[in-house]
């Protein structure tokens, strides 16, 4: 499926110069809503285009930061869509017709899980994760989550996730002069792969401080009152 979509991205990426930011925009907030579609196929090759200075200004080190900014404006795009869509819509209904919009009961159900038992900290935690990256949004929705804790949390989760394909990408092309689009798709999947046990290791610091600031800071202390 990535091969398929990436031979489509690829003919888009030829009108990069002109429309390089808005292309990257829509591919994200797609990504990030509840049709399936890897990010990985769109913010890897920005950031190799943004390296060549193949992108609209043609400054590598600007266009690679307007790259990541307008990925994480589609990602909140995205995630938007799935948040408003679970609020007015509600649990019966996407119970009930979820699969018409590739969303199993199994997946959503899965989600809400994990929201239930991480509270806010999953949306952000859950936008470095394969698989329940678009879905997180969705148990937010239902549950009500302030709009504006979840902008905070989901904006964290996506800004770190777009930064770290686009920079793959500029890696990849500091190596390479040249590579094909599915190679550059392929050799940052591996790279990621290989490296996935920072990415655990620095949500599981995100998640120990959060839980402490909670328990310690921010509750007050009973004895106290």
């Amino acid at each position: 499926m990535t091969d398929i979509i990436a031979g489509h991205i690829e003919f888009a990426a030829s009108h990069a110069v002109v429309w390089g930011f808005i292309i990257i925009f829509i591919f994200m907030t797609i990504e990030s809503s509840f049709i399936p579609f890897p990010s990985e196929v769109v913010m890897i090759p920005a950031g190799f285009l943004a390296y060549r200075g193949a992108l609209t200004t043609g400054i590598p080190w600007l266009d690679l930061v307007l790259a990541v900014f307008f990925g994480l404006l589609g990602s909140l795009a995205g995630a938007y869509v799935n948040y408003y869509l679970s609020v007015w819509l509600g649990r019966p209904f996407l119970h009930k017709y979820g699969r018409y919009f590739f969303l199993s009961e199994e997946h959503l159900d899965r989600a809400e899980e994990i929201f239930r038992k991480y509270g806010d900290i999953a949306t952000f935690v859950c936008r470095l994760l394969p698989a329940i990256r678009q879905l997180i949004s969705i148990p937010a929705g239902l549950s009500r989550m302030p709009l504006g804790r979840f902008t905070l949390f989901t904006g964290l989760g996506a800004g770190i996730w777009t930064a770290i394909l686009a920079g793959i990408g500029w890696y990849l092309a500091h190596l390479a002069g040249d590579m094909s689009y599915l190679d550059m798709v392929h050799k940052g999947k591996d790279m990621i792969a290989d490296h996935y046990i920072w990415i655990i290791l620095f949500l599981a610091v995100v998640i120990v401080a959060y839980i402490m600031v909670h328990k310690f800071v921010m509750k007050p202390d009973a004895k106290t009152e």
